[in-house]
């Protein structure tokens, strides 16, 4: 068919989320090793707005859209590089749990991290109510 299997979208996703998270200086497998700290998806959205194809060049967007102690949520755009058009868009939500796999808090570096961070509006006004 030449096209994107569909569930490869989640692979870009993760791609993203990592590289992002590498930008800021958060190295997510030592925080697995050293503070049991593990971040699985729990949520997931993915819409499909055009075909992408064989051998094209995509290019992910990701931002962190939201946060709070123990969850992360991150936005996607894959688009074709060639002509800028967007193929899928998407949010995943992570959780932070320890190794058996229950809640904790988010590490402290990455929480310092992402008060950083500017946030929409609505987020930012929950952000001043704390």
């Amino acid at each position: 068919m030449g096209r994107v299997y569909h569930p490869n979208y989640l692979t870009y996703f993760e791609c993203g989320r990592i590289a992002l998270l590498r930008e800021v200086g958060f190295d997510y497998a030592k925080v697995e090793r050293e503070d049991g700290c593990f971040l699985p998806v729990f949520d997931v959205e993915v819409r499909y707005r055009a075909p992408a194809c064989f051998d094209d060049e995509l290019e992910v967007k990701t931002t962190i859209s939201d946060y709070s102690f123990v969850r992360l949520t991150f936005e996607y755009e894959v688009r074709r590089v060639i002509d800028d058009i967007l193929c899928a868009e998407g949010r995943t939500v992570l959780a932070a749990v320890d190794a058996a796999g229950e809640p904790r808090r988010l590490p402290n570096d990455l929480r310092e991290f992402l008060e950083t961070l500017p946030l929409p509006p609505e987020r930012e006004r929950r952000r001043r109510r704390r």
